[in-house]
């Protein structure tokens, strides 16, 4: 018994010698190496501070809204509004999930993997998105029936997909979920609240509302329609021609490059998820880190960007008039009433059709609206923190109208000069869609300088 104390406290002496911690605070060792991502078509936006509203009314009322120096922290932002191409390849990928699923089960080998490594049994089954789809197939066109038009709907006897069925689901982490059930949003949980274990003070939580003891109370599961509202061109405008764009806007590759449209709020968060997840899914399987997901700018987040590090300009390209020295309009709005085209654009444009802020950021007045992910209030400027403000609530379909408002900023095509200036707010509800709004991303960044071009940034650590 000696002996083999001996031996195993020699083994402990020795590991302990060769150990490179050595007893001293060093770390977790050999994690791997962090290095940001060069992110396709975004650019970084130095963290600062800035008088948010300088300046602005307030669209409803007509009153002048009360400025605030406001914070916000490092992040990249897409240099342009996402455009058709880009939201088809979302579009592409729902269908293309949504038919692996039903091959599946229709019990067709290799589009689903229904075991693990080890032989346990998947629960639900995972997609094979190695196995091509024969669309053509015979076979294939006949278990994918239900994916298409019925018959009585089809438009010249052509055979295509119904946009309804196009439904993407997932789930998202509402981290806020503790004050939203305290403002009673999602009935199911109460007000009350019970002091928890001694243990657990001075931490996040010094009471708990009854029901937020399981952490599936804050994963939240989301089913949404994705394909673009294409009856908004006509829906938009009574009396007006725009059945073309109705029929080709999102579909033809002549508007491959323009901004997407007929995309509701919650289509454009769907979006952001899906890309997140699109992104992160390929850095796992070459053993990458995670980055940080993909959603819509902050309303902070989209002003400060938008006055492109000049904070007291009216328009992203600085001073106070919508033409250059020669004459030209900078931007694509309606510069007088019905004369849509004097600025070069009667609708939409292709993006980046005009000179980028000093962000190296394009559109970010005219062109279309822009959705951001705070929900509307007249107060926002007063009641939210100074530091990355945002103003939330997670409205539920069963919500009061005046809580399913969300931010919308830059103003469109259609919209008089007022609407395209940095400061200007205004709103629309959240599960509707218009030919006059799109969307752009961002991604908080994850704090490590990278590149000569963001050592150069002021304020970066």
């Amino acid at each position: 018994m000696k002996k083999i104390l001996l031996a195993f406290a020699s083994i402990v002496l020795l590991w302990g010698c060769n150990s490179t911690e050595k007893g001293e605070l060093v770390g977790v060792q050999n994690r791997p190496y962090f290095e940001d991502i060069d992110l396709r078509g975004m650019v970084f936006i130095a963290q600062g501070n800035y008088s948010m509203g300088a300046g602005a009314q307030n669209t409803t009322y007509g009153v002048p809204s009360q400025p605030r120096t406001m914070q916000v922290t490092s992040f990249f932002m897409d240099e342009t509004e996402i455009t058709n191409n880009e939201y088809r390849q979302f579009v592409n990928f729902v269908t293309d999930s949504i038919a692996r699923r039903m091959l599946g089960e229709a019990g067709m080998e290799g589009f689903l993997i229904e075991e693990d490594q080890y032989g346990e049994p998947i629960e639900p089954a995972l997609l094979n998105k190695k196995t091509k789809i024969r669309w053509d197939d015979q076979e294939t066109r006949e278990a994918l029936e239900e994916l298409y038009y019925a018959e009585k709907d089809r438009f010249y006897r052509r055979r295509d997909i119904d946009p309804s069925k196009l439904n993407y689901e997932y789930y998202w982490i509402n981290y806020d979920g503790r004050n939203n059930a305290k403002h009673g949003d999602g009935a199911a949980l109460k007000e009350e609240t019970t002091n928890i274990k001694d243990e657990y003070r001075g931490s996040m939580f010094t009471s708990r509302p009854k029901g937020l003891n399981s952490r599936s109370t804050f994963i939240k599961k989301e089913l949404v329609n994705i394909y673009p509202d294409t009856l908004c061109w006509v829906h938009d405008y009574t009396y007006s021609m725009n059945e073309d764009f109705t029929r080709q806007y999102f579909k033809s590759p002549a508007y491959d490059n323009y901004p997407v449209v007929g995309i509701s709020w919650v289509q454009a968060k769907a979006f952001c998820i899906w890309r997140s997840n699109f992104l992160n899914n390929y850095l796992e399987s070459i053993d990458y880190t995670e980055m940080n997901d993909f959603r819509l700018p902050t309303e902070a987040e989209w002003e400060y960007a938008a006055r492109g590090g000049m904070s007291q300009q009216t328009y992203p390209w600085g001073g106070p008039y919508v033409r250059n020295p020669n004459g030209c309009f900078l931007a694509n709005y309606e510069p007088l009433k019905g004369a849509y085209d004097d600025d070069g654009g009667v609708k939409t444009l292709m993006v980046g059709h005009y000179a980028p802020n000093d962000y190296g950021l394009y559109d970010m007045a005219g062109n279309v609206a822009e959705w951001c992910l705070d929900a509307y209030n007249e107060a926002t400027y007063i009641v939210t923190n100074a530091l990355s403000p945002y103003y939330n609530y997670d409205a539920q379909d069963d919500a009061p109208l005046a809580m399913k408002r969300k931010v919308i900023r830059g103003g469109s095509w259609k919209d008089q000069k007022f609407f395209i200036q940095v400061q200007t707010r205004t709103y629309e509800f959240q599960d509707t869609s218009k030919s006059y709004i799109g969307f752009r991303c961002v991604q908080p960044y994850l704090g490590r300088v990278k590149g000569d071009n963001l050592k150069s940034a002021s304020n970066v650590y």
